[in-house]
């Protein structure tokens, strides 16, 4: 799947316009375009290098993936509705939830969240 071009890497090219929040050498956040809060933002690293999904990493994904953890909280910092409190989902595989597979963390935010944020099985709508 790695070789597939997915919207994200669009998004990095440039090929694809998206409101960005932040971005440095090795990530790009951006607002999601289908927000599941009043604030959702999306954080991908700028190169998969096999990162399709977290289930994915190995060694070598290390540095990336603690830098994408550590952006967050320059991306709360940016994000004033973000300061009270956010989630950070990372949805993995066909069952997770995950509809492009290139790694992206959700920081979702700006109001009171409910849990559990999801159902299993019959439950789900």
């Amino acid at each position: 799947m790695d070789a597939e071009v997915t919207i994200f890497d669009k998004i990095v090219s440039g090929q694809i316009k998206a409101n960005i929040v932040y971005q440095d050498d090795l990530c790009l956040a951006f607002h999601d375009v289908n927000p599941q809060a009043p604030v959702h933002i999306l954080l991908i690293p700028k190169q998969r290098n096999g990162l399709t999904q977290l289930s994915k990493a190995q060694e070598h994904n290390k540095e990336v993936l603690g830098h994408l953890l550590l952006t967050v909280t320059k991306i709360v910092e940016l994000v004033d509705e973000l300061k009270k409190g956010f989630r950070v989902v990372i949805n993995d595989g066909e069952n997770g939830g995950q509809s492009v597979w290139h790694l992206h963390l959700h920081i979702i935010g700006g109001e009171q969240l409910t849990w559990p944020p999801g159902s299993s099985g019959s439950q789900n709508k």
